[in-house]
């Protein structure tokens, strides 16, 4: 063991950093966790302040809008996941099959550009895009379409927010699904050739099974995030109060509640039990994965 450590010694002298990163700003702050379970107050601290066991989290179930935010949340979640999970490993198997090596550089350059702009940006765009007077309302002018002011229109909300993620993630997304074909034997695309198989029974049979351990690994990632509903600084940049019936979910409300309303014990409580849930999908779908499809996490 002393001679393994002395050998890779500069190897876990690069690890040191990312552990103290991890234990810092994730580990520690697990310590503030019982705020959830008390009526906190930052004069008095946290020991100070008194305990109220489970009231924030029984004022939370009964009030009014903890079905909204759940449903919200899921709907939001649930979009991510049927339109924008799927787009990633769709525009990796093109992009294979391009055999123009140019033609195959320019589209992956395109796609991956907008991974690089940050959320503010692509939010701004959105709005000005969308607005009474923006581009989108100027081009349906022109077959005589009214304008229509997307963004204070609940309905519309969920489909915005989906469709501007799988632009902006799609191509950065397919990077990893792209290395997955690249490991995949040559010689079985010259195996089903010989047996007479085109292209895309070559993909459906041995690109899309090469590439699934690969895709139920990303999925298993994906359910472990399913309540977080998308990314909580998008929707704050989007949304406004006459949104909220389909674009609150629960990480924009903690925001409100807990960094604009100070209420620091309620707001801790919801995110606790956003995260217990969480953790319970993320335990259940890498099970159900190993049970199915042999491949998991741990």
């Amino acid at each position: 063991m002393k001679m393994q450590w002395s050998r890779n010694k500069y190897i876990y002298l690069m690890l040191l950093p990312v552990v103290v990163y991890y234990v810092v700003f994730m580990y520690l702050p697990m310590y503030g966790l019982q705020i959830a379970f008390k009526d906190f107050s930052p004069a008095k601290g946290i020991w100070g302040s008194a305990w109220t066991g489970f009231d924030h989290f029984k004022s939370f179930y009964e009030s009014y809008y903890f079905w909204r935010l759940i449903r919200n949340t899921l709907l939001i979640s649930l979009y991510e996941l049927i339109f924008g999970f799927p787009a990633p490993i769709v525009l990796a198997l093109l992009l294979n099959e391009i055999r123009t090596r140019f033609f195959r550089n320019m589209v992956q350059s395109i796609t991956y550009l907008p991974h690089f702009i940050s959320v503010v940006v692509v939010s701004g765009m959105m709005i000005d895009f969308l607005s009474s007077d923006g581009i989108i309302n100027q081009l349906t002018g022109m077959f005589g379409i009214s304008p229509v002011s997307y963004l204070i229109m609940p309905d519309w909300f969920r489909s915005i927010y989906v469709a501007s993620g799988i632009w902006q993630g799609v191509g950065w997304g397919s990077i990893i699904y792209l290395a997955a074909i690249a490991g995949i034997d040559p010689s079985l695309y010259e195996a089903a050739k010989s047996d007479g198989a085109g292209r895309f029974k070559q993909i459906w049979h041995i690109t899309v099974p090469g590439i699934m351990p690969t895709i139920m690994i990303m999925l298993i990632l994906r359910f472990g995030t399913l309540m977080a509903g998308g990314s909580m600084e998008k929707i704050l940049l989007l949304y406004n109060s006459t949104t909220y019936e389909t674009a609150d979910v629960i990480s924009t409300f903690v925001y409100r509640r807990g960094l604009l309303q100070m209420d620091y014990g309620f707001s801790a409580a919801i995110g606790l039990f956003n995260n217990i849930l969480n953790f319970l999908l993320l335990i259940s779908a890498n099970k159900i994965s190993r049970k199915i499809n042999n491949t998991s996490l741990w």
